[in-house]
């Protein structure tokens, strides 16, 4: 990689994350990992409260890249035909046509992707782990950028549909925007005072900068010695106390890739364990299945991952 591809890289980080900033202020955090995902060829899910911008997060990302857009609302009744799409009979043809479904787009919003059946939820597997689509006993591939953002409130629980373990793996990173500050919520509703700042977002790279940058993030290097520390640090999930299954060589990849997306954003020429320890919690701990007993004494998962991220000795 180049001086100029280095340069053009974080050059365009900045003009997509300040785009995005001017609709959700105060997440700066958050909009890094998302972009982070974006540039790694992962997916998100959004786990937080009402009301905190995850749908606007979506809709922004997606305005600043000119990416065609779909939302999907998951409801009880939603179907996987819903998603991927169905055959109807063209008279004038006198043959059955295609019809798409909102899957095939650049950037898909599973809203409330746990309010859908299992059977819907599986939908999105295939066109989330392949790039494709099997519909009517033909595979369809999906556009080279494709990246879903899939939300779930974790208050409710009537009439939710957990995702299961295969599921939330297919995710790279799994996270919340969390509430912001009494001075960032006092600049949100003044900046709304005479209508959604979302409209007045306008392109700023186009989904062939976004193709670029993942040949750019695939050529930042990583010493074998960080590369074995991303490794010992999902191994040790398999073993640890309370964990009743570990991470997958799958986290080890995602948590790879995503930090050699933060390395490019930070304008850096190789990933450094600060990258990998940023980002263990997002890609890792959604991964693991507890004990019910360690659930019970109130373990969690992103304690156990943070726990190992401590006493797993980082290379110098």
């Amino acid at each position: 990689m180049t001086q100029k591809d280095m340069e053009f890289s974080r050059e365009l980080f900045n003009r997509i994350t300040a785009n995005i900033e001017t609709v959700i202020r105060g997440q700066g955090a958050a909009i890094r990992k998302l972009l982070a995902a974006v540039v790694s060829g992962g997916h998100v899910l959004l786990e937080d409260y009402p009301g905190t911008g995850k749908t606007t997060l979506a809709k922004a990302l997606a305005l600043s890249l000119s990416a065609r857009f779909k939302r999907i609302q998951f409801t009880p009744d939603l179907l996987p035909s819903d998603i991927t799409g169905v055959s109807i009979y063209d008279q004038k043809e006198q043959a059955f046509r295609f019809h798409e479904g909102p899957v095939f787009a650049n950037i898909v919003l599973a809203d409330e992707i746990n309010r859908s059946s299992p059977r819907t939820q599986s939908a999105l597997l295939e066109a989330m782990a392949e790039g494709r689509v099997s519909a009517d006993g033909t595979i369809r591939k999906l556009d080279d950028f494709f990246f879903v953002i899939a939300t779930q409130n974790p208050v409710e629980s009537h009439g939710t549909y957990p995702l299961p373990e295969a599921q939330m793996d297919r995710f790279a990173f799994h996270f919340g925007l969390g509430y912001v500050s009494r001075r960032e919520e006092a600049a949100i509703i003044a900046s709304q005072s005479k209508g959604h700042p979302i409209a007045d977002v306008r392109s700023c790279a186009s989904v062939d900068d976004i193709l670029a940058l993942r040949g750019h993030a695939a050529d930042v290097r990583m010493s074998a010695e960080v590369r074995q520390y991303a490794v010992d640090l999902v191994a040790s999930t398999r073993g640890a106390k309370g964990v009743r299954l570990g991470a997958s060589p799958r986290a080890s990849i995602a948590l790879t890739k995503a930090a050699q997306a933060l390395a490019l954003m930070d304008g850096r020429e190789f990933v450094t364990p600060d990258h990998i320890q940023e980002i263990a919690v997002p890609v890792i701990a959604h991964r693991l299945s507890l004990d019910p007993q360690a659930k019970f004494s109130g373990v969690t998962a992103e304690n156990v991952v943070k726990e190992i991220v401590k006493t797993v000795q980082a290379p110098v």
